[in-house]
């Protein structure tokens, strides 16, 4: 397996785990050596495991995810950034759909002891036909819901002016 893809997959488990060791006990249910193998490209995960591993990602996260590597192919230079350019993109990509009519939704997780002190912010571009709709969804520090809240400035008023900030805080020094 390509090391940006993995280096973007594993960034995903960190946003919703605690742990990396939480989601390949919980989730994928095999033996951290086989875990270690996988991402050193030495061993290959089940097509169930893949599967959970693509559930990390909306649709068309994956398929923004297909598009950076790519993108790491053709200009190696670009792989050393390939994380952050694929957080960075996220955000542009939010940014455009709220302009065309997309809509934006806050999620509490308060039930999740792991996630209880994070929301998922949702952006979503809906083409009338169920099941197509493209979704992105970032998880941001619940203290922008009293941010939002306390505030006169609305939800699409604060993805449009403060989410690439935000969202980005959460990945500088990872990569």
């Amino acid at each position: 397996m390509n090391q940006v893809m993995i280096a973007i997959i594993l960034e995903a488990i960190h946003e919703q785990y605690q742990q990396e060791v939480e989601f390949v006990v919980q989730q994928l249910k095999i033996p951290l050596e086989e875990w270690e193998a996988f991402k050193t490209g030495d061993r290959s995960l089940s097509g169930e495991n893949m599967q959970k591993i693509y559930n990390l990602f909306t649709d068309y996260e994956w398929m923004l995810v297909q598009k950076v590597l790519r993108q790491t192919l053709l200009f190696p230079e670009k792989r050393p950034t390939a994380v952050s350019e694929y957080h960075r993109l996220k955000t542009v990509i939010a940014k455009a759909w709220l302009e065309m009519g997309g809509q934006a939704e806050m999620i509490t997780q308060s039930e999740d002891q792991r996630t209880q002190n994070q929301i998922d912010l949702r952006i979503s571009l809906s083409y009338g036909e169920w099941g197509y709709d493209d979704l992105l969804v970032f998880r941001l520090p619940a203290v922008i819901r009293k941010q939002i809240k306390g505030s006169k400035v609305g939800l699409l008023e604060w993805v449009s002016e403060n989410l690439e900030e935000t969202y980005m805080q959460g990945f500088k020094g990872s990569e």
